[in-house]
């Protein structure tokens, strides 16, 4: 599926929301509500309102890596994004140019198939040493095997955050960093922040709490999106607890409502869900790809941020509410000028209301 459009530019969310002016906060972005094609406008913090008690947010755990290191490969600078460390301690990584601007552009022919040089020199001494692409599909990444230091501590010492062009400048790791944010065990996490869960703040979720909404915590650790070719997702480390997968299904089975809190929280939830429909507690790795052949099986809805045209996110999308919402929302999105991207505004996914059902200030009960 794509979006028969183009996001203009000026579209593009530049600094998170908190440094557009004085007195905001991260909550201080717009929100699109879907319910099938009926399209309304709201602003993030009257997310308690929009939801009911004993609906449920599942949510993404993942930290966030500072996963850019600087490198170079003969006398060429490079820029590396360290996306996923695999089971044999490998990691997979994208090769990609500095723009000048402080950012960094796809490699094209000059990439890592394209050289004989696949050794990379990182800084303090370390080197990372490229060995076979991730797939056939794609040689965009790459295992590869780094000596001389410990990956973690390589970026724990010369790393900073991802950074595409459309941002104005470097931030500080904490900027990428979700409220539901936990340290994982291995010290490993996502290559790129599971943004949709930037706009919750501490005073949001204690609201929440407060009005009868749960929340079941998953773990899926993102890899490096492909910025350029919007490529299907790579098979991701996830973790879906036992605690959570009870409440998924107790939740479901009184006849509440499960909102993923990003496409990373529907991949990992519906990756633990059997045929039948039971979430179970499950972990390691995922290759699901969620498309609107396959469906949804447990997700009634979805808080995401706002997607390119090409990008493959938009299948999911459509699996969990259909072409005609998705395409209904984008074209109010865009008349709107709501902002795209891990800083911009956000779009909440939800089943349509049946007429039968009594409203109360803006709620069903």
């Amino acid at each position: 599926m794509t979006i028969a459009v183009k996001v203009p530019e000026e579209l593009s969310a530049r600094v998170p929301a908190e440094q557009r002016g004085p007195g905001l906060d991260r909550d201080d972005v717009r929100l699109l509500v879907s319910r099938g094609t009926e399209v309304t406008h709201h602003v993030f913090a009257e997310l308690p309102r929009l939801l009911r008690a004993g609906d449920l947010l599942v949510v993404n755990t993942s930290p966030t890596l500072a996963a850019a290191v600087d490198g170079r490969i003969g006398q060429a600078n490079v820029v590396v994004h360290f996306s996923t460390c695999g089971d044999d301690g490998r990691w997979a990584v994208e090769l990609r140019d500095p723009d000048g601007r402080g950012s960094t552009r796809a490699r094209g022919e000059r990439g890592a198939a394209g050289t004989a040089e696949r050794e990379v020199r990182l800084p303090g001494g370390a080197r990372l040493v490229l060995e076979e692409p991730l797939s056939g599909r794609s040689e965009r990444l790459w295992w590869a095997r780094v000596s001389g230091a410990e990956v973690l501590r390589v970026l724990g010492e010369h790393g900073r955050p991802i950074r595409y062009s459309y941002t104005e400048r470097d931030q500080p790791l904490s900027v990428y960093q979700t409220v539901f944010a936990l340290p994982s065990p291995d010290g490993t996490g996502s290559a790129e922040m599971p943004s949709a869960a930037r706009p919750f703040t501490a005073r949001l979720v204690a609201e929440l709490v407060s009005r009868g909404v749960q929340f079941a915590p998953v773990t899926l650790h993102t890899g490096v999106a492909s910025a350029e070719a919007h490529e299907p997702p790579y098979p991701e480390r996830f973790a879906v607890p036992a605690a959570s997968a009870r409440l998924i299904n107790a939740v479901r089975a009184g006849g509440r409502r499960v909102i993923a809190v990003g496409t990373t929280a529907v991949r990992a939830v519906e990756s633990a869900t059997g045929p039948d429909g039971v979430v179970r507690a499950a972990g390691g790795w995922t290759d699901l790809v969620v498309t609107p052949e396959r469906g949804v099986r447990v997700v009634d809805g979805l808080l995401t941020g706002l997607h390119e045209p090409e990008a493959s996110h938009l299948l999911m999308l459509e699996a969990v509410a259909g072409r005609a919402a998705v395409d209904r929302a984008y074209e109010e999105a865009l008349r709107g000028l709501y902002l795209w991207h891990e800083f911009g505004d956000v779009h909440l996914i939800l089943p349509e209301e049946d007429p039968h059902t009594e409203r109360c200030d803006g709620n069903s009960w």
